[in-house]
């Protein structure tokens, strides 16, 4: 009985080992309970070099419609990076389509008292993009759902390229972009914008589930 108990307990302890070890938290800076799996390297890196380029306006397309709840799903990155902007003295706009994900998103900005530095867009993306007029310092690409339909998975890496080129001349010399959800079939989200990029003078920093970006020049 005891050895059964013993090896019982091993098993327990095994179980949680291992997802501890699954668990990728961007603790300190954020709540250690949240983990954003796959994201969480990419997410690193970019705040790392956002303090190094002392960012100011980030644009976030595709606004995170289930708050820090969606942190493993799908990023929470309007309130990741809304926290950062607050911290320093920065500024996000997140634009999305859809009224619903919006209101969502609003509601977590409100609850983590975000206001100050995060403004939520009802808006196309695009149009958004083309009348943006200020230099942006990060660009994160999230918008147009990807899915198994290979005719969204076609409108939505046009879609991402048409925003890219919508505020491609607002972009500069340390300007950073991340594109998510790549590493899916046919290429996912970036595989346009990402193509197109790679011949006008960008370089891929890190080639994961997510991509990211610098200028040819930029040191990282």
């Amino acid at each position: 009985m005891q050895y059964f108990l013993w090896v019982l307990g091993l098993g327990v302890l095994g179980f949680f080992i291992g997802k501890f070890i699954k668990h990728k938290s961007l603790y300190p800076f954020m709540p250690f309970r949240y983990d954003f799996r796959k994201r969480r390297g990419t997410f690193l890196k970019v705040l790392e070099l956002l303090e190094k380029t002392k960012s100011k306006l980030i644009i976030e397309t595709g606004t995170s419609r289930e708050g820090l709840h969606g942190a493993k799903s799908n990023g929470a990155a309007t309130i990741v990076f809304g926290k950062w902007a607050k911290q320093n003295s920065a500024f996000l706009h997140s634009v999305d389509i859809s009224e619903k994900s919006v209101a969502a998103s609003q509601q977590e900005v409100d609850r983590q008292k975000l206001n100050s530095s995060v403004k939520i867009h009802l808006s196309d993306s695009i149009a958004f993009l083309e009348n943006f007029k200020e230099r942006v310092d990060f660009l994160y690409l999230d918008s147009y759902d990807y899915s198994d339909d290979i005719d969204v998975q076609t409108k939505s890496q046009i879609h991402h390229l048409k925003e890219f080129k919508a505020i491609e001349d607002q972009l500069h010399d340390n300007s950073i972009v991340l594109i998510d959800d790549c590493d899916l079939p046919n290429g996912g989200k970036g595989k346009l914008v990402v193509e197109y990029m790679l011949k006008h003078d960008w370089r891929i920093l890190i080639n994961a589930y997510q991509i990211l970006l610098v200028r040819n020049k930029f040191v990282a």
